[in-house]
């Protein structure tokens, strides 16, 4: 939330602290930190592509989770776990990657269209979503969501304006 705010000069989550993700953003919100982070810091950031996203978390793996087939509260944040909010980022262990947080605390916002749940109009090779759409692609569940929805395949989309208390994003800064 520090970082957000640093750059946003506004915090709207919920719940409230600077090691905490940030929450109450919709993907226009993702969308303009990352344009305002790009300015402020010279450098070019976005969302991560949905496939990006994957891989990130996967980290190698072929796993039901990137640490393995079964829920392990070591790694993730989730319904069982959470107490009812989200925690500092960073608090559990990383993918090999070294990567926190890539499955539950919050939903991350990604760049793609959602094509529905099994990649129905995605290229197999690079894909980037379809052209266009009305709901964009969510990944990685977060506190308030059971285990199965912090799978690294399970994949889901909102409407671009929606905020919840379950949502944040991930940047992406391109070399």
């Amino acid at each position: 939330q520090k970082q957000y705010e640093d750059v946003m000069g506004t915090n709207p989550s919920s719940f409230k602290g600077n090691n905490l993700p940030v929450e109450m953003v919709s993907w226009y919100d993702a969308v303009e930190y990352c344009e305002r982070f790009s300015k402020k810091y010279n450098v070019k950031a976005r969302l991560p592509y949905e496939a990006e996203w994957e891989y990130a978390c996967r980290a190698g793996t072929t796993t039901a989770y990137y640490w393995g087939n079964k829920i392990d509260g070591k790694y993730c944040w989730y319904y069982e776990n959470s107490d009812g909010n989200t925690h500092p980022v960073g608090e559990k262990k990383p993918n090999s990657f070294g990567l926190y947080d890539m499955s539950g605390n919050v939903w991350e916002w990604c760049q793609d269209w959602y094509d529905g749940g099994y990649y129905v109009k995605s290229p197999v090779d690079n894909p980037q979503g379809p052209e266009g759409g009305n709901v964009r692609v969510l990944r990685g569940g977060s506190w308030y969501y059971y285990d199965n929805y912090l799978r690294s395949a399970f994949r889901d989309g909102l409407i671009t304006g929606y905020r919840s208390v379950s949502n944040g994003f991930r940047v992406v800064v391109v070399r």
